[in-house]
């Protein structure tokens, strides 16, 4: 790698490696030191083709979403880390606040699969269509659709107060005009 390349990854490592390493967070369920290594081997990967990507951030995030394909793939998979129960939302509030959200879902999302996760983060954090989704995982539409119906299913079960959120109260993705943890009928 030239000076020049070298120079253009380093600006591209300071500039988008926070944007990365926040999916990696969610695409290995919360576990922050998985997801520097997620996102360090895919830096890695990237480095070494640097010269020949037209779309560096792209190229990286497919990297991601590949890795963590294979991870739960081994044969013997790494076992998951557990973490204490969320707190249970107060009696008396109306609302809970946004960090006590947050906590929940994480605890929620880490007593998910590793492919359901995989699946909620492509849809709903990166806001990909199905058909997207499908070809970066190596599935059917059909699959990504069950997975995605399961996975917000076991969410809604794991953690009914996410459900009980009207979708004016929830956190919605930007382009969708309802919430993927709204109950419907």
């Amino acid at each position: 790698m030239d000076a020049e390349s070298q120079e253009s990854f380093r600006e591209f490592v300071a500039n988008r490696s926070s944007a990365l390493l926040k999916t990696a967070v969610l695409l290995s369920g919360g576990d922050r030191h998985a997801a520097e290594d997620l996102l360090q081997n895919a830096l890695i990967k990237a480095a070494g083709r640097w010269n020949r990507i037209d779309e560096p951030e792209a190229y990286v995030r497919q990297i991601l979403y590949r890795q963590q394909v294979s991870r739960w793939r081994l044969k013997w998979p790494r076992r998951e880390l557990s973490v204490a129960e969320p707190p249970e939302a107060t009696a008396g509030a109306d609302t809970a606040s946004a960090a006590e959200l947050r906590l929940v879902m994480r605890g929620a999302l880490t007593r998910l699969t590793a492919r359901q996760r995989t699946v909620l983060v492509l849809r709903y954090f990166e806001d990909l269509p199905e058909a997207d989704v499908a070809r970066i995982l190596g599935c059917s539409v059909g699959t990504v659709r069950s997975t995605t119906h399961r996975s917000l299913s076991r969410l809604r079960t794991l953690a009914p107060e996410l459900a009980a959120l009207g979708p004016a109260e929830a956190e919605q993705p930007p382009s969708r005009d309802y919430s993927p943890l709204e109950v419907r009928p």
